[in-house]
């Protein structure tokens, strides 16, 4: 979620399929909302909704931003290394894991390194598969609570047919023993998410399509010079979430399961001070 059109779209969403969401944003939406912003606007926002959410800083970019998004309120956060040598990305993520556990935050983890395509961001393109025998260490000696890997998914808009590696995903499943998250999941098929979730995948993010949907209805809008009033725009834009989301939440497995979780769930209600 980018904003609270964005944020309001997936929460009431998951209301309608009774369904637990996971809500993130990172340094790439920063420069819009600051973390203590739209920790604040997601809190008054979740008040209208009784299913469990969480609010997770995505690949965050350095450890300061981590603690600021924790002070924030965020419930859950990744610290992003995954480019930076093993040494450098376990020991960081060993520190926040040390920091912010005690207050009931969970945090994410890369190793392997997901690329990117379809856009003109300044970032690396380049994938590295996850390699079994880090994973394993690397969880180890961080102690994190999931973690995400490389096995041929990508960030953005796939160019070709996805190929994931599903036989690499099970036998990292196999060594981790923690649930795994899987990014650049839009554009991918149902199949591939049941296939990924029966292997292990607990995690699935979801971006390039709610930004393509938003996308297409603002283009669409403006080049037929309809809805001129900026508020009408925005509404008829946002209104193409639903479907992407609801769509999501059904290949996922996540609708009608948000009565699943206890009162020790960590959601967007409870504030951490």
């Amino acid at each position: 979620a980018w904003n609270g059109e964005s944020l309001k779209a997936i929460l009431e969403t998951a209301q309608e399929l009774d369904a637990p969401v996971i809500t993130m944003n990172g340094p790439a939406e920063h420069f819009l909302f600051k973390p203590a912003e739209f920790s604040a606007m997601a809190y008054a926002l979740k008040e209208n909704f009784s299913i469990p959410a969480a609010l997770l800083l995505d690949h965050g970019d350095s450890v300061e931003r981590v603690r600021e998004c924790v002070a924030a309120g965020y419930t859950s956060v990744m610290l992003d290394y995954s480019v930076r040598p093993f040494k450098e990305n376990a020991g960081s993520l060993k520190e926040v894991c040390r920091e912010v556990h005690p207050r009931n935050i969970t945090v994410e983890g890369e190793i392997g390194t997901v690329g990117r395509e379809g856009d003109n961001s300044n970032e690396a393109h380049h994938s590295e598969l996850t390699d079994v025998h880090e994973a394993k260490a690397y969880v180890e000696a961080t102690g994190i609570d999931i973690v995400a890997v490389s096995i041929g998914n990508v960030h953005g808009a796939y160019r070709g047919v996805p190929n994931l590696d599903f036989d690499l995903l099970k036998r990292i499943k196999d060594v981790v023993k923690i649930p795994i998250a899987l990014h650049g999941s839009s554009g991918l098929s149902e199949r591939d998410i049941e296939t990924a979730v029966s292997l292990g995948i607990a995690k699935v993010n979801i971006a390039t399509e709610l930004v393509q949907a938003v996308k297409g209805s603002l283009l669409s809008q403006w080049s037929s010079g309809s809805n001129v009033w900026m508020p009408m725009t925005l509404a008829e834009a946002y209104g193409t979430l639903q479907p992407v989301i609801s769509k999501w939440i059904r290949i996922t497995g996540a609708e009608g399961k948000a009565g699943l979780f206890d009162n020790k769930t960590v959601v967007i209600t409870e504030m951490h001070t």
